[in-house]
């Protein structure tokens, strides 16, 4: 038997063995209920995965709600974007901009409750199979909202309501409340480089 062939051989009988093993743990996970997702970590991908999600569900016939806090000084695409489907995506941009830029904290935790109070009746809304809190980290981190609430709100949701948190800094607690959370690390970015953000990459 030549080499490449063995090598073959071997490639077969390790995914048969793999494909039992994953057949099998597919077969054990027959729960669906609506999942808390956070997306956090200073890598960048966290927004444009919640917004991925979000075609993803349209795609299945999923109403959406859209809450964005802190972002809302400029325009971005995803906005253009899923503005297009006002039947199918409630989006509200509630933020002023990044916390740098606005440099009032009271300002900052006015709009934050502001959003709070429209994520709250779309958490609440039996209609809609997805909400995106997006940057509800950064807004939770910097002590704008009651993070008691917040999860007390998120945690009494219709049972098959998911929702995707996004923004670096999760704190310990939304981690543990989430059911599935995934860290963005940050190994090389163009902005260092003296690049620009651009449309379609970063907004």
């Amino acid at each position: 038997m030549s080499e490449s062939v063995e090598r073959d051989e071997r490639h077969k009988a390790r995914m048969q063995r793999k494909k039992a093993l994953i057949d099998e743990k597919i077969a054990q996970a027959q729960d669906e209920y609506g999942l808390l997702l956070v997306h956090s970590g200073n890598g960048k991908g966290k927004s444009s995965s919640a917004f991925g999600m979000v075609a993803r569900a349209l795609g299945h016939g999923i109403r959406v709600g859209v809450v964005q806090f802190i972002k809302g000084a400029a325009s971005t695409g995803e906005e253009t974007f899923f503005r297009r489907f006002p039947e199918e995506v409630s989006y509200h941009v509630m933020g002023e901009g990044f916390t740098w830029e606005t440099q009032d904290r009271q300002r900052d935790i006015a709009k934050a409750q502001d959003a709070w109070n429209v994520a709250r009746r779309l958490l609440a809304d039996e209609s809609v199979g997805l909400v995106v809190l997006d940057e509800l980290n950064i807004a939770l981190k910097h002590g704008y909202l009651d993070l008691p609430t917040v999860l007390a709100d998120i945690e009494a949701r219709p049972l098959l309501q998911h929702v995707v948190v996004t923004g670096r800094g999760a704190l310990p607690e939304m981690i543990e409340a989430a059911d599935t959370v995934t860290e963005m690390n940050l190994v090389k970015h163009a902005f260092k480089a003296g690049v620009k953000a651009q449309k379609g990459i970063e907004f």
